[in-house]
């Protein structure tokens, strides 16, 4: 049964990268009707949505893009930012509904920030306190590891949201601003549908190991009574 479970949460996360890259590949070899790079397309939403203080740069790193609301920048990988294709487009403007969602505030992206340093701490320390727990038999040290564990995982699943919500709002803005055609927005919906994919594996993936975690925690309890 372990190696079942454990085929099965190596095996989601490999499918989602896998169908991620392929449908990538796919779609960044056919350009927008457009003709739009990357950049261009982050650009032009941005402005539309007045939000000229948010800057678009050149990143490094093959699919590497990402909004950085610290500094107010959405970052866009080499092949995305320069590219003119439909995987470019769909891309940028994902990451342009990032930048929209900090500027409006959106609730999820603002829990989702504030989780961060919660977060980090419990993906770092839950496995130490979670191996001392389950080799030296401390239910203590175990039900701590499985807190901060928790708190990880919540990370994950209030990401969802905050994704879904940012390839919503991109498919509106190519559509409504005219920046693909409009044969071309299945295609992009299968780029962005394909990206939610690894969140939702992460998530899914989070899940089931703190479950197990808790059945291991319960089991060691029943034992000790």
């Amino acid at each position: 049964m372990y190696l079942i479970y454990f085929a099965i949460i190596v095996l989601i996360p490999l499918w989602a990268q896998m169908r991620v890259k392929n449908t990538f590949a796919k779609f960044s070899r056919v350009p927008t009707s457009t003709y739009r790079r990357g950049a261009d397309v982050a650009r032009e939403i941005l402005n539309a949505n007045g939000l000229y203080n948010v800057a678009v740069e050149e990143g490094r790193g093959y699919l590497s893009d990402h909004y950085d609301p610290r500094s107010k920048t959405v970052r866009l990988s080499p092949e995305n930012y320069h590219g003119n294709s439909i995987a470019a487009a769909a891309v940028a403007a994902h990451e342009c509904g990032h930048a929209i969602q900090d500027g409006e505030g959106y609730a999820f992206l603002r829990f989702r920030h504030a989780l961060v340093p919660v977060a980090n701490l419990g993906s770092n320390a839950s496995w130490v306190l979670i191996m001392i727990g389950i080799f030296a038999h401390l239910s203590g040290f175990l039900l701590l590891g499985i807190i901060f564990m928790a708190a990880a995982v919540l990370f994950q699943i209030v990401t969802l949201p905050v994704e879904f919500n940012a390839s919503n709002r991109a498919m509106n803005q190519v559509v409504s601003l005219g920046l693909i055609g409009n044969r071309e927005q299945r295609e992009a919906r299968k780029v962005l549908n394909a990206a939610a994919l690894t969140y939702v594996a992460a998530a899914a993936v989070a899940v089931l190991e703190l479950l197990r975690l808790v059945f291991i925690f319960t089991g060691m309890n029943r034992n000790d009574d």
